[in-house]
């Protein structure tokens, strides 16, 4: 699967939240479907999001925070991406990879 491609279809034609705070407040309220995570997002945030919100499907991406950011066409580094609905992309079909 095309990463980039996805995430341009997803921001497309669905729903992304960008940002730690965003995504965690998303998870919460029940409206997260996937969690995709930067490569070198922090393994704090990683570990916490997990132990609160075990529910939520999360994939870490093979790529760090600026490719994530450059991926979805944002003049900034993203660590964290949240799918409230993906839209015409395949992105739900990620599996849960978290090491």
């Amino acid at each position: 699967m095309d990463l980039s491609r996805q995430l341009k279809t997803a921001i497309a034609t669905g729903s992304l939240l960008f940002g730690q705070r965003q995504t965690l407040d998303a998870c919460a309220r029940g409206d997260a479907r996937l969690v995709l995570l930067a490569a070198n997002c922090p393994s704090d945030y990683i570990d916490d999001l997990r132990a609160r919100h075990p529910e939520v499907t999360v994939h870490q991406a093979p790529v760090v925070n600026r490719e994530l950011g450059v991926a979805c066409g944002k003049p900034f580094s993203i660590s964290t991406i949240c799918v409230l609905d993906a839209g015409e992309s395949e992105l739900l079909q990620l599996d849960d990879n978290l090491a």
